[in-house]
């Protein structure tokens, strides 16, 4: 249950940076998910001073997923179109 949990709030992180950021015309579903799991993790890196722990769901957690999706997401536009936007 855990990893179709880890797609779904990856998939709705990864829309909202998209959103955010105005990309959401270029990515699918699939790099959304991507963009979601992988900013989560930046955004722990970032937030906790690079210790990784598993902690549940909660809001807290939620905002620095989307954090680290923003920032990921501004990282690409940076090296693709050398702005951030």
């Amino acid at each position: 249950m855990g990893i179709i949990l880890w797609l779904i709030v990856g998939g709705v992180i990864g829309w909202l940076a998209s959103i955010i950021m105005r990309t959401d015309a270029q990515q699918g579903i699939f790099l959304n998910i991507v963009v979601g799991i992988v900013g989560a993790f930046i955004g722990g890196l970032v937030v906790s001073g690079g210790s990784i722990n598993s902690a549940p769901l909660t809001l807290t957690s939620f905002l620095v997923s989307l954090l680290g999706a923003v920032i990921l997401l501004a990282i690409v536009n940076l090296v693709r179109r050398g702005s951030v936007r």
